[in-house]
């Protein structure tokens, strides 16, 4: 038993030697402005950014820009090779004329319904003239009457023999045209699709990647070309859920770009999305900067600090001089529990567990 007590002892005897013999470093509490800071990683992004796609299926026989190119809207930048395309436009155009000379005066089933009304109108003047007649020997009883009412009767049936037959020839009049109509939507609609096989640029931008090269397959809705507005650059910045609450619009920020991390750039806060990202588990904020960036390549990974907060003639000591769990060492080196506001990059705020001007440590290792 004594043993034991001795060894206890004389492990407690080395640890104090051993902590006391720690180097510290020593600083006092002071008051400084101090500024928090949220950390955000992100990348370049260039504004209003597409993906040229293709409209139709086929290959591509042409690829008229390069990476780095910029284009205008309305620029031909690929062609697709589509012969269904081609084949539909060319029976369309035909097909159309045939609709258009259906309509004519010398259309075969306009003359042909003409003609069945003609001679039901000629039957008319003919059933009509021998009314008259069958008239004028009724009146001298030289028939009986009712042959006389058979013949009012041809007449009535000739005269709605001629109403059928004008009724049919305006129906084929407006069937021929409404067939002129729908083969030319049917042309047109062939023209638009044709048109697909030239792939255009949408609007004003630079190339920043090609999918695809002369020769490629490709179906509607493959990506050809990343296009975007080279001249509007902004800072895509991913944001941790816990200090997702101290970001505001119009915040200034400082952004480092990994390509040159010793030059700073300035911008602001200038959109908020509102949804988290599962890919990154984050959520994401646009930061426009407010000053010329000299290196705008899309994609581009960097560093930002957005400044959140501030507060003048705060508490402070060294962040580094902060251990786990909110604990600072005094200058007997016993910890102190204290509570914290807001954090600089250097500074941390202390708001209770210690005074102005109090010595507290930090152990070197």
């Amino acid at each position: 038993m004594k043993t034991i007590v001795k060894s206890i002892l004389i492990l407690a005897s080395l640890a104090l030697l051993y902590s006391c013999g720690k180097k510290t470093e020593e600083t006092k509490v002071e008051r400084k402005n101090i500024t928090e800071m949220v950390f955000a990683s992100g990348t370049l992004k260039a504004d209003d950014e597409y993906n040229l796609m293709a409209q139709t299926e086929g290959y591509i026989t042409k690829i008229n820009f390069n990476e780095g190119d910029e284009v205008a809207v309305g620029k031909i930048l690929a062609v697709i090779d589509n012969p269904q395309s081609t084949i539909n436009t060319k029976s369309g155009s035909k097909l159309l004329q045939i609709a258009k000379a259906n309509t004519s005066f010398n259309a075969p089933l306009l003359q042909q319904s003409k003609a069945y009304l003609n001679a039901a109108k000629l039957k008319v003047q003919q059933d009509e003239l021998l009314a008259a007649r069958y008239k004028k020997l009724v009146e001298s009883n030289s028939i009986a009457k009712v042959e006389y009412e058979n013949m009012l009767i041809a007449v009535s049936n000739s005269r709605a023999s001629v109403a059928a037959l004008e009724q049919q020839y305006q129906n084929l009049l407006v069937q021929a045209n409404q067939q002129v109509i729908v083969q030319n939507q049917q042309l047109e609609n062939s023209m638009v699709l044709q048109d697909f096989n030239e792939i255009k640029a949408l609007v004003n931008g630079k190339i920043y990647k090609q999918k695809k090269q002369v020769g490629d397959y490709v179906r509607k809705g493959d990506i050809i070309a990343v296009i975007a507005n080279n001249r509007k650059i902004y800072a895509n910045l991913n944001i941790d859920e816990s200090n997702m609450g101290k970001i505001k619009l119009n915040q200034k920020i400082v952004v480092k770009l990994n390509v040159n991390s010793d030059k700073t750039y300035k911008g602001v806060v200038s959109e908020i999305l509102p949804t988290f990202d599962e890919q990154s588990q984050s959520f994401i904020i646009r930061a426009i900067f407010t000053e010329p960036v000299d290196f705008a390549i899309s994609g581009t990974q960097l560093e930002a600090n957005i400044f959140v907060n501030k507060k003048q003639n705060a508490l402070v000591i060294p962040r580094s001089f902060l251990g786990y769990g909110n604990k600072v060492l005094d200058e007997d080196r016993k910890p102190i529990v204290v509570k914290t506001g807001i954090v600089s990059s250097d500074y941390v705020e202390i708001t209770s567990g210690l005074n102005e001007n109090q010595i507290v440590l930090k152990e070197l290792y």
